[in-house]
Formats: C-alpha cells, sequence, structure tokens
C-alpha cells in the first residue's frame, strides 16, 4: 500500500540538534516535504524537495538551521534539524505529490511530535 511513516521525533533541548525520517512505500513521488503544525496553529510548510532532481526550498523561518535530503536506495526522506528553537515545537508531517506538478499533496503521514524545551 502506499504509505508515509514518519519517525525521530521527541524531546529535546533548544539548540540541539535531531534527524525526522520519512519512509516512503507503494509508489514513487514527485515531491515530498515537510509540514509541521503546533497547537491553536495553521499547518506550515518547513521544506521540501523533488525527488529526481534533489532540488530543494524551504521555509524561511529555518532555512540555515534545517537540511532535507533523500536516500533512493532507503526511500526515505530526511530532515536534518540543528539549533532547535521552542518555537520549532510541533507535530511534524511527511507528505508527498504523486507527482511534482500537481498542486495538492495527495500523501499524509501521520505526524511525529517535536518538543524543544527552552
Amino acid at each position: 500500500q502506499v504509505q508515509l511513516v514518519e519517525s525521530g521525533g521527541g524531546l529535546v533541548q533548544a539548540g540541539d540538534s535531531l534527524r525526522l525520517s520519512c519512509a516512503a512505500s507503494g509508489r514513487t513521488y514527485g515531491k515530498v516535504s515537510w509540514f509541521r503544525q503546533a497547537p491553536g496553529k495553521e499547518r506550515e510548510f518547513v521544506a521540501g524537495i523533488w525527488w529526481s532532481s534533489g532540488t530543494t526550498d524551504y521555509a524561511e523561518s529555518v532555512k540555515g538551521r534545517f537540511t532535507i535530503s533523500r536516500d533512493n536506495a532507503k526511500s526515505t526522506v530526511y530532515l536534518q534539524m540543528n539549533g532547535v528553537k521552542p518555537e520549532d515545537t510541533a507535530v511534524y508531517y511527511c507528505a508527498g505529490k504523486s507527482f511534482a506538478t500537481r498542486a495538492e499533496y495527495d500523501y499524509w503521514g501521520q505526524g511525529t511530535q517535536v518538543t524543544v524545551s527552552s
């Protein structure tokens, strides 16, 4: 079945680093991205990667701190988070587009919680 499964979330301290993983299975994707949503806040885009080219884009709030990458052999997308801040606290979701030209993401994972303490 088509599935995106996130892992790697947890409790960390401000300034720490952690890596989130998104295991993609069941099909190929044109683009895979990370989104996040904090309680009472709207879902926001964090980072994305076009699978074929490896081209990436980032939200301004995380640029220079977070890095998105993919491992073709493992069919896995990663989000390396460095220098985390309390405002990074949120549920992080992995989302995929069956084709990069689609306007909307058609596949979503269940989410993984990231909590950053001061």
